[in-house]
């Protein structure tokens, strides 16, 4: 299972692009797949071929009216372990010994 974290942006469209990105949390939500946003990106959890599959529907729908993209991609794979998007956080406060603000 994969946690992919990535974080797409138009470069050609000033300083504002969230037109641009709520089109693709829409594909991301859409997906089906267990995600998280965060303030500098999107973090997705699946099989390789699905969370490349969203990326790709994201910077394909994205370059229909943007002549430059930026992508950023971080990809962690754990042999057997799925839910990480919730465990990682939660062995973290387990050994704090408190919950982390959110």
């Amino acid at each position: 299972m994969i946690l992919l974290e990535f974080s797409m942006s138009p470069m050609d469209k000033g300083e504002s692009v969230s037109e641009q990105v709520s089109r693709s949390l829409k594909i991301i939500d859409e997906s089906g797949l267990p995600y998280r946003l965060n303030p500098m990106g999107t973090v997705l959890e699946g099989e390789f071929d699905e969370v490349m599959g969203v990326v790709k529907q994201c910077y394909e729908t994205m370059r229909t009216d943007c002549k430059r993209i930026t992508c950023g991609i971080k990809i962690d794979y754990r042999e057997g372990k799925s839910g990480r998007l919730d465990s990682k956080m939660a062995s973290i406060e387990n050994k704090l010994g408190k919950e982390m603000k959110k």
